[in-house]
């Protein structure tokens, strides 16, 4: 399935780490914003920097989240400060009941979220946690169209077998978004690596010529449709 124009929806884009969005569905969610579709993020750690300093906040990684956000015109909603690297300390209730009251509150249309079976134990819960909340038979009754993403340097470095295998079902042609998706990819400038690391800006292009081929377009982001109810 391609898609290239939608009408406005409400989406929901749910991330272990700052840098997750922009690397992962970065194109598509500043695709949602052309279309005046209203995106919102949620980010569940301040990502692996976080371990690095001695605070119960990291602002670098939040000034960046916060200038990508602005660069792609995104609505940076939430960041929680649950342990890079140690989501799963935390009961998944109480994730699971913090996404929700917002859920609840914002009523999605679309949800965006990592792929379940990612190497990062962190984007696992966060996967998880997030189905969880959009259960069909959960309490607030919205219930969204699910759509799962692949991160670099974490869903490739998966075993290339099942269940860990992601197997896209549906593409976005993103060549019209690739430069601002470039340009907002600068707010993480420290996050990038040189190449072949799969997070260096020609490792990424690769992807999205890869993923682009696989579609007939020139550069897409690829995802899962795991849920659709109409």
């Amino acid at each position: 399935m391609i898609i290239k124009k939608c009408d406005k929806k409400k989406v929901l884009c749910v991330v272990a780490h700052p840098d997750d969005e922009a690397l992962g569905v970065g194109g598509t969610l500043i695709k949602h914003s052309k279309n005046k579709d209203k995106v919102e993020l949620i980010i569940l750690s301040e990502g692996e920097s976080a371990k690095k300093i001695k605070a119960d906040k990291n602002p670098d990684r939040l000034a960046s989240a916060l200038n990508w956000s602005k660069i792609a015109k995104v609505n940076l909603y939430k960041v929680f400060n649950y342990p890079d690297q140690k989501i799963d300390t935390i009961p998944q209730l109480k994730i699971v009941n913090s996404l929700e009251e917002i859920i609840e509150n914002l009523k999605p249309d679309i949800v965006y979220i990592h792929h379940p079976n990612d190497i990062n134990k962190d984007h696992q819960i966060a996967a998880q946690a997030t189905l969880v909340a959009l259960r069909p038979i959960s309490y607030h009754k919205i219930k969204p169209e699910i759509r799962t993403f692949e991160t670099p340097s974490s869903t490739d470095q998966a075993p290339s077998e099942l269940p860990y295998i992601f197997r896209p079902n549906f593409y976005v042609d993103i060549q019209s978004e690739w430069n601002e998706k470039l340009l907002a990819l600068k707010a993480y400038s420290k996050e990038l690596k040189p190449f072949p690391h799969p997070r260096s800006i020609k490792a990424i292009e690769a992807l999205a010529i890869k993923r682009g081929s696989e579609a007939g377009l020139k550069k897409a982001e690829a995802f899962c449709i795991i849920r659709k109810i109409w």
